[in-house]
């Protein structure tokens, strides 16, 4: 609400201020006054001094009352113009708007106050100016009302305000201030109701926009907005629902083609076509639910295919596709049951077909004797399921198997080191163990056929003959210190033997030499040639 002090273009009217009523004494003062020139002349002297007798017993005993009386006056005079400002003046014409040609006639018609009380006086100019402030309000809240175009959205409540503006006007007129300041607050009231009201008005404004919007009628929806943007020109909402209403008119044959394609099935047609209308208008309520409504259409047809194209792999023993047909469904239904089960269903599937080819391919190693194989298959299904029983079976023969094959075949491959008599004993001891193992493969009755040949040979002593200059020291490692000799013959299992030649200032010299037991060794020469 603007301040009183604002500038207005009030239609000023009279008002006839009350003459302060003469008393008896000041008559008299004012007559003797008069007289007193008249009888300034001394044309006669003793008429002249009786005058001077009279005018002093005037001076001394009337001249202090009516000194008093002009005093009393002007105050009272005072107190009501005092009331009637020129500010107060423009306040008062514009409460009193509605009836300015009658001002000047009503005010000469006011009747004076006869009593010249002050107190009277001054309560009537108390009244008089709190009637004239709420004239100035009341102009003020119709201003700022028709700047926010009220006259559009509540036409009738704001004329009701000008018969109580009227009736104001005139008990004003009629010095009736009191009952004048009721009818100007009345107004003034339901003026301010009004200007209250603003932001539901508005508020009802912009959502009749955004029904009429969802609804496809535009121009309701532009009518409101006008209405709107004279209340509030620069609302950031009015804005944006008039743009959506501006194009309200392309974005209906969409959803009206959408609507076509999807009661003819066409799901992605009709998703396309509401993508589009979206772009328009991303608020648009309806183009939203349509869309919604299509796109899970379009993701429950696309899960029971992918589920159906699941199950048939998995019966067809194609675990991967069924995987990825069943993990395609669960990203078009997160938290689906029905996906995560098949999921589950392809796991154990597959699990249960690895460990069934698990099981063969280790029951085949064996049968092949190829136990380190069948070691591995056994391991990789207890890695699967711990709890399956033909794994934990078949991994307590393989492993001892596996063994058994290693040590034969480190035996095998290299039965010279049978010479020596602790690794000969121990082959023994291997070969023992083979033979009681059932049943036995043909790998293993070959393995021990080939170990009890060597250890035979091995044990089947070869007569070889040595020989030097009788000046070279000669040791046989592991057999014996020989000393100096021309010729000598040794009788050795079948191995690798090395010989050791010594003399004093030559250099040493080492032989080495192999024993079989399938053809005579020839002789070994050991003799130091080479001088230090």
């Amino acid at each position: 609400m603007s301040s009183h002090n604002d500038p207005v273009k009030p239609i000023p009217f009279d008002v006839v201020q009350p003459a302060p009523i003469p008393t008896a004494s000041a008559t008299n003062s004012s007559s003797t006054a008069n007289a007193q020139p008249q009888r300034g002349t001394p044309i006669w002297v003793l008429p002249a001094l009786g005058l001077l007798v009279i005018l002093a017993a005037l001076v001394i005993f009337l001249l202090p009352s009516a000194l008093e009386q002009r005093q009393n006056a002007p105050a009272d005079t005072v107190a009501e113009a005092a009331a009637t400002t020129p500010g107060d003046a423009a306040e008062e014409s514009a409460a009193t708007a509605s009836a300015p040609a009658d001002k000047a006639a009503a005010s000469a018609s006011i009747p004076a106050n006869e009593d010249g009380s002050p107190w009277s006086d001054a309560q009537l100019a108390h009244q008089r100016k709190e009637a004239q402030e709420l004239a100035a309000e009341l102009l003020e809240l119709q201003l700022a009302l028709k700047e926010r175009g009220v006259e559009q959205w509540a036409a009738d409540a704001f004329a009701a305000v000008t018969p109580l503006a009227t009736a104001g006007d005139a008990l004003y007129k009629n010095r009736q201030y009191a009952e004048a300041t009721v009818q100007y607050k009345q107004g003034v009231e339901a003026l301010k109701a009004l200007q209250e009201s603003i932001p539901q008005v508005l508020s009802q404004l912009l959502e009749q926009a955004r029904q009429a919007l969802a609804k496809g009628d535009a121009s309701a929806a532009l009518a409101a907005l006008a209405t709107a943007a004279v209340i509030e020109p620069d609302n950031g909402d009015i804005a944006s629902l008039k743009q959506r209403a501006e194009v309200l008119p392309k974005l209906l044959p969409l959803l009206d083609e959408a609507q076509a394609a999807e009661a003819a099935d066409d799901l992605a047609q009709a998703q396309s076509l509401l993508e589009q209308a979206l772009k328009l208008d991303p608020l648009h309520e309806g183009a939203q639910s349509a869309l919604q409504r299509v796109t899970a259409s379009a993701r429950n047809r696309g899960f029971n295919q992918s589920m159906s194209e699941g199950y048939a792999a998995l019966n067809a023993g194609r675990f991967d596709s069924a995987r990825k047909a069943f993990t395609a469904a669960a990203k078009l239904q997160p938290g689906s049951k029905e996906a995560a089960s098949a999921l589950q269903e392809v796991a154990t599937a597959e699990t249960a077909q690895r460990l069934a080819s698990l099981d063969q391919q280790g029951q085949r190693d064996e049968q092949q004797e190829q136990w380190d194989k069948a070691v591995a298959a056994y391991e990789q299904a207890q890695k699967l399921d711990k709890s399956v029983l033909f794994a934990s079976e078949g991994l307590g023969r393989s492993r001892m198997r596996a063994q058994l094959d290693k040590q034969l075949r480190t035996a095998l491959a290299d039965p010279l080191r049978l010479s020596d008599a602790a690794v000969a004993t121990a082959t023994e001891q291997l070969l023992a163990q083979a033979k009681q193992v059932a049943p036995r493969g043909p790998l293993l009755e070959q393995q021990i056929s080939q170990l009890d040949t060597a250890l035979r040979k091995a044990n089947t002593s070869v007569n070889v003959t040595l020989r030097s200059d009788e000046k070279t020291e000669v040791i046989v490692y592991k057999v014996a210190r020989l000393g100096s000799f021309a010729e000598r013959e040794l009788t050795l299992r079948p191995g690798n033997y090395t010989a050791l030649g010594t003399r004093a200032g030559y250099r040493d010299v080492r032989q080495t030499f192999t024993i079989t037991a399938d053809a005579a060794p020839a002789p070994v020469t050991i003799v130091c040639t080479e001088p230090i």
